[in-house]
């Protein structure tokens, strides 16, 4: 016993070394343990992990400002109609007096003539000016034959709402397919109010478009009867195209909850109501 004791007697100096030997051992725990929680690769893996997230976060909010941004397509601005020149930021005497220069049978031919025309605000006019496609109108003073050709092309612009399935496949990229999902997408709003829902049949391309603009337009309103949204039925609803089955739904829901639907605006407040329709949805509905 005497002899197992001895070997736990430690001087003074020996008592010292023990001591910063455990000093130095604890030490190098502490500074493993931190190099190892807060290493770079750690650091780094917890970064591309939040990217990841985050370029999923960037992708979402580009979808919804996409969907709340109004799309502006080339277009003829002799054929502005009321909708159109609302969405444009027109003002109705602006519209009028671009309507009432048309009924005389006459084209605007350039931007500035535009402006003469309307009196739209120099702000306005560079706003909306990019988008403006006129007819070719090269050598049309030393070469009337031009005029002739184009005003006689202006004049066989035919009524969108009266375009059989034929008149639409003679348009390059529409077939016989495409041109039948046309006339069923009119039949079941029961016309087209403004050109541009041409855009919303589903798959038309923008270009194919543009062509079939050319020579269909809008001429004359379509007479329908408007949905009552606070009397009308889930079915009536759903047969609006801009309407999805679950929308429609949850409209009938809101009514319900909210006894009558007093402003269009309250529909916004609709999960998956398509907010970027929201205008021509308003064409074909009534409050009362």
């Amino acid at each position: 016993m005497k002899k197992l004791k001895s070997h736990f007697r430690f001087n003074k100096q020996e008592q010292s070394g023990v001591f910063f030997l455990l000093f130095i051992i604890i030490l190098s725990q502490c500074v493993y343990f931190y190099v190892k929680y807060n290493s770079p690769s750690k650091a780094n893996k917890a970064f591309v992990l939040n990217e990841s997230i985050q370029a999923k976060v960037d992708s979402l909010k580009k979808q919804a400002l996409k969907k709340d941004t109004l799309i502006i397509y080339p277009f003829n601005p002799n054929f502005i109609s009321d909708y159109r020149g609302y969405a444009l930021g027109m003002s109705v005497d602006e519209i009028d007096r671009l309507h009432a220069f048309r009924a005389k049978n006459r084209y605007v031919n350039s931007v500035l003539e535009f402006q003469e025309v309307t009196k739209v605000s120099d702000t306005l006019l560079k706003t909306i000016s990019k988008y403006f496609k006129f007819p070719n109108w090269k050598n049309v003073k030393s070469n009337p034959e031009n005029v002739r050709k184009t005003l006689n092309k202006l004049s066989k612009i035919k009524d969108i709402n009266s375009a059989t399935i034929n008149d639409f496949k003679s348009i390059y990229g529409i077939g016989d397919k495409l041109s039948r999902r046309i006339v069923k997408f009119r039949d079941k709003l029961g016309g087209f109010f403004v050109n541009e829902q041409l855009y919303d049949v589903y798959g038309l391309e923008n270009e194919v478009v543009e062509r079939a603009l050319e020579r269909f337009q809008v001429l004359k309103t379509p007479a329908i009867r408007k949905i009552n949204i606070n009397t009308a039925s889930v079915v009536e609803l759903y047969k609006l195209p801009y309407i999805q089955k679950k929308v429609a739904y949850a409209i009938l829901d809101y009514r319900n909850d909210n006894k009558t639907v007093k402003t269009f605006d309250e529909l916004l407040k609709i999960e998956d109501f398509p907010k970027d329709k929201i205008d021509k949805i308003k064409l074909y509905l009534a409050l009362k």
